[in-house]
């Protein structure tokens, strides 16, 4: 769905004009591309089928596509989708992937915490208004429901860069402390272990 969603990102998709037929389409793609990203994950769970080719490819297609659109919705609608704000949504991605792989490698993982969660679901407003905002200003339901569409990205977008800051320092607390306690065990061990020896009849000996 990436190279679909970029292509109608572009100003080379075919079908631009007055009806918002090319932002329709796009915020559909990537509601679906979000849903999707959620439901394979639960049924590998549910199924008992998560591989290791699995654990590579989804969190990497779910960062790509994100940073995929951000990057185009700053050329695409700049007024709403600021470079800063890219930047520090799409750093958050790269630090978060970074010490994942940290803990991969000292054996422990890191659970997905709830403020981690509501940055997935604020940053999926966020892209999908930024859309819409491209085309429609406000949305206007016979006079009785007005959704300021624009107001409303622009809003979703500095409160993404909140909570993915607070997520971000959450992430890297339960990190630190991980790395810590799997240190003290490996201090604990080595003492252990040069007791033992030191105790034994033939380091007596010697």
């Amino acid at each position: 769905m990436i190279p679909l969603l970029l292509w109608i990102l572009s100003p080379h998709f075919p079908w631009q004009g007055p009806m918002g037929t090319q932002e329709i389409l796009a915020a559909v793609l990537f509601v679906l591309a979000s849903i999707t990203d959620g439901v394979d994950g639960y049924l590998a769970r549910k199924r008992g089928q998560i591989t290791t080719m699995g654990m590579l490819l989804d969190p990497l297609a779910d960062k790509i596509m994100v940073t995929g659109a951000l990057i185009a919705l700053v050329a695409y609608i700049p007024s709403v989708v600021k470079v800063w704000i890219t930047v520090v949504i799409i750093g958050r991605e790269f630090l978060i992937t970074g010490l994942r792989s940290i803990a991969a490698s000292e054996g422990f993982t890191i659970q997905a915490s709830d403020v981690g969660k509501l940055k997935t679901v604020v940053q999926i407003v966020f892209v999908v208004s930024a859309i819409l905002a491209h085309h429609w200003y406000e949305w206007n339901f016979g006079g009785y429901l007005v959704i300021p569409v624009r107001w409303t990205a622009i809003a979703a977008g500095y409160f993404t860069v909140l909570v993915s800051t607070v997520s971000a320092i959450d992430y890297f607390i339960g990190f630190w402390k991980q790395i810590d306690r799997a240190s003290n065990d490996r201090r604990r061990s080595f003492v252990l272990s040069r007791n033992k020896n030191a105790g034994s009849p033939s380091a007596n000996h010697g």
